[in-house]
């Protein structure tokens, strides 16, 4: 099983429909993951039906046994993200401001602060027409979304191994932050999806830097390319100076946003949809070329 992450630096570059028709041009079964647990959108264009949803804990919330506290004020003066307020002769906790640092507990004389796990969003498995795609949505002002894209990728492995998947792809969030960390941990290529503009060329520079960081191949795909000629070349020279291979351009089309608000995807578009099977061929030769035989390599046994 090959794991493949498209990722993008930047929001808005088409990731997550590239991973669309990539999981159409790989075949059955392949396994998806909608790692974007902030703004997941992988399942507009993936309908099918979900299995219940699994509930996500990560951190801890304080609580406060009202038959305990004296309301002497220690944790209030003590907490330094507001969390703890007097509200109608009651200690409350403002759960989306509790960090769960435990030096309210530290300060209480009374032993009143406890601690409980904080639920941080809910988690499920869809079955596509493609295959599995494993999805989330973080909870409103939670944290720990990198923990919660660990978990999808665990569940997809365990979803891949059982059904024998060859691919495992991965809609990547945007960015360079902790959720891309745990997006691209072990992946065995990192797909990068940019476009022709100073902001795209910019965050690509960021995103081919942290794969480095995490001696991770990469390659590059261009999107929207025929936008700006100079803009293009100057993707083309960034990837190539980092020696970055660039799997592919895809040509702009103003059907390409009609054909997603209806539900289909890229390879409903003539011109596009070679463009990406031609990504998507250079994806599986990348990672699935014979090894060589034993007299072709530097290392053989004279």
């Amino acid at each position: 099983m090959k794991q493949v992450v498209i990722a993008s630096g930047k929001g808005g570059t088409g990731k997550t429909s590239v991973t669309a028709a990539f999981a159409e041009l790989a075949g059955r079964p392949v396994v998806l993951v909608d790692a974007d647990v902030d703004a997941a959108n992988l399942g507009l264009l993936l309908p099918g039906a979900d299995e219940p949803a699994r509930e996500f804990e990560a951190g801890r919330v304080a609580r406060i046994d009202a038959a305990r506290c004296t309301l002497c004020k220690r944790c209030i003066e003590a907490c330094r993200f507001d969390a703890l307020r007097l509200a109608e002769r009651r200690l409350a906790v403002r759960e989306i401001a509790c960090e769960g640092c435990g030096v309210c507990a530290a300060v209480c004389p009374e032993a009143a602060v406890s601690f409980e796990p904080q639920r941080a969003g809910e988690w499920t498995v869809r079955e596509t027409r493609f295959g599995p795609l494993v999805h989330a949505e973080l909870a409103p002002g939670a944290g720990n979304s990198g923990k919660l894209v660990a978990r999808l990728r665990e569940a997809a492995r365990e979803r891949a191994a059982r059904l024998g998947a060859r691919w495992l792809l991965i809609d990547g969030p945007p960015g360079i932050g902790c959720p891309v960390h745990a997006s691209v941990t072990g992946a065995d290529l990192l797909v990068a999806v940019t476009e022709p503009t100073p902001s795209a060329l910019h965050d690509l520079g960021r995103l081919l830097e942290l794969a480095v960081r995490f001696r991770l191949p990469a390659a590059v795909v261009l999107n929207k390319a025929d936008l700006d000629p100079a803009g293009t070349e100057l993707v083309t020279a960034a990837a190539a100076a980092r020696g970055v291979e660039r799997l592919g351009r895809i040509p702009f089309d103003p059907a390409v946003p009609r054909h997603l608000a209806a539900g289909r995807g890229l390879l409903a578009v003539p011109g596009v949809r070679e463009a990406v099977t031609d990504c998507w061929n250079a994806v599986v030769r990348r990672l699935e070329a014979p090894a060589a035989r034993p007299e072709e390599r530097n290392d053989a046994a004279v």
